[in-house]
């Protein structure tokens, strides 16, 4: 393959850049944070929990009724950046300014994160679609994968100096409290994000596009609404979302319930850490070596591939018992959770017209933002019968059967 061209380096370093709030403020050190502070504040366990899950809920909700209006506006001249350059400021502003708020002020705690969150969220429907605007056809599924390659690196690398942080000020190492020292993390989490998208904002460009109209907003309804109309012209789309909701949906019910599964079998919260960093260094090569598989052997073997392997995660998981075990079932799925996500970007960026990208990656977002109820629902019901966790592991493997039979009715345009 030959030489990165500048926009398709801007565009991976994206991924490089926003990986890091994932990590830091979705998964590791904001909701402990939030969970400590509300503990003090007197509220039980429980209760801290159900308010971070309707907070995330809601922002995604939100994210995903506005995808398909505002990429339908965005598919005009001028707009695709306009729009990921304000979600993408609004992120990182407010997760500058969370590193000012206090652990007594929870409730600004969550009002800035549910900014943040609409922020990340909505920049990377605009993100996803410019994938069309930076690489050609033959080159997509390389430089997807690429991008999420190095987001697990650039996650994993200031993920490790805000822990590191942390345990300091936890240990007394340092002279700073622990709530200081997650403070400090939230700013080197806006910092990173802000200095490695400056490149993506530079030389990234819009090339396709529709010309604009003296009311885009109102045009923008009308083609929304046509196009929702018309999704029968466009079959091999419709039927792509629909095995992609059920098999991504799996792919978030195990990377979700992941950490639930560790503390079952008794495993502390250090080695559940070392676990993933582990994983995220085991998925960049992974994710780059699905890329280069795509273009030989085709996106839908690789997307098989991934399934399979996901198959095979929930079939183990029935009969896990030991730290080994679970070992096991994180560089599984390490080799595969990156490689079907980056090639299902690429594959719907390739099914696509471009000018229209925004619009229909609208959709992706709206089917990828909602597949993540059925899974957690399906294992909580077989979970709650059976008497066993194993079992409701084992139940989401019907979600990934489901999405490779609808994926083999997908026309193969390769």
């Amino acid at each position: 393959m030959k030489k990165w061209s500048r926009e398709e380096t801007s565009w991976i370093f994206y991924d490089w850049a926003t990986t890091v709030f994932s990590v830091v403020m979705m998964t590791a050190l904001l909701p402990i944070y939030f969970k400590s502070a509300a503990a003090e504040a007197g509220m039980s366990g429980p209760e801290s929990t159900a308010i971070w899950g309707y907070v995330n809920s809601f922002a995604t909700l939100i994210i995903a009724l506005l995808a398909p209006i505002l990429g339908t506006i965005a598919d005009f001249r001028g707009y695709k950046k306009r729009f990921f350059t304000v979600f993408f400021f609004l992120g990182v502003l407010f997760t500058a300014l969370l590193a000012l708020i206090p652990a007594s002020q929870w409730t600004a705690v969550l009002v800035f994160y549910f900014i943040a969150l609409i922020g990340s969220a909505g920049a990377n429907v605009f993100y996803n679609a410019f994938l069309v605007d930076v690489t050609s056809n033959g080159r997509m599924h390389q430089v997807s994968a690429r991008g999420f390659a190095l987001g697990y690196i650039g996650g994993s690398i200031p993920f490790i100096f805000c822990i590191a942080l942390v345990m300091l000020a936890q240990n007394g190492r340092i002279p700073m409290t622990v709530g200081a020292a997650s403070r400090l993390s939230f700013a080197v989490t806006a910092l990173w994000w802000g200095l490695f998208t400056i490149p993506f904002l530079k030389n990234v460009r819009q090339r396709y596009f529709i010309e604009r109209v003296s009311r885009p907003v109102t045009a923008s309804f009308r083609r929304l609404f046509h196009t929702i109309q018309s999704v029968k012209s466009y079959p091999a789309v419709f039927l792509f979302l629909l095995a992609y909701f059920f098999y991504i949906d799996g792919v978030g019910t195990v990377i979700t319930m992941s950490t639930s599964f560790g503390t079952d079998l008794g495993i502390g919260a250090a080695q559940l850490l070392l676990i993933l960093l582990v994983t995220q260094w085991v998925a960049a090569p992974f994710a780059v070596l699905y890329g280069r598989l795509s273009e030989r052997l085709g996106a839908k073997k690789m997307l098989y591939a991934g399934i399979a392997v996901y198959i095979v995660v929930c079939a183990y998981a029935y009969f896990m018992k030991t730290a080994l075990d679970f070992w096991i079932l994180a560089m599984l799925v390490a080799t595969s959770q990156g490689g079907i996500q980056a090639i299902s970007r690429s594959y719907f960026a390739r099914l696509v017209p471009k000018e229209s990208a925004n619009e229909f990656f609208g959709f992706y977002s709206i089917f990828g933002k909602f597949s993540t109820v059925l899974g957690p629902l399906l294992l909580a019901a077989a979970t709650q019968l059976s008497g066993r966790t194993n079992v409701g592991v084992l139940s989401v493997a019907i979600l990934f059967i489901i999405g490779a039979l609808i994926l083999r009715k997908v026309p193969d345009h390769e």
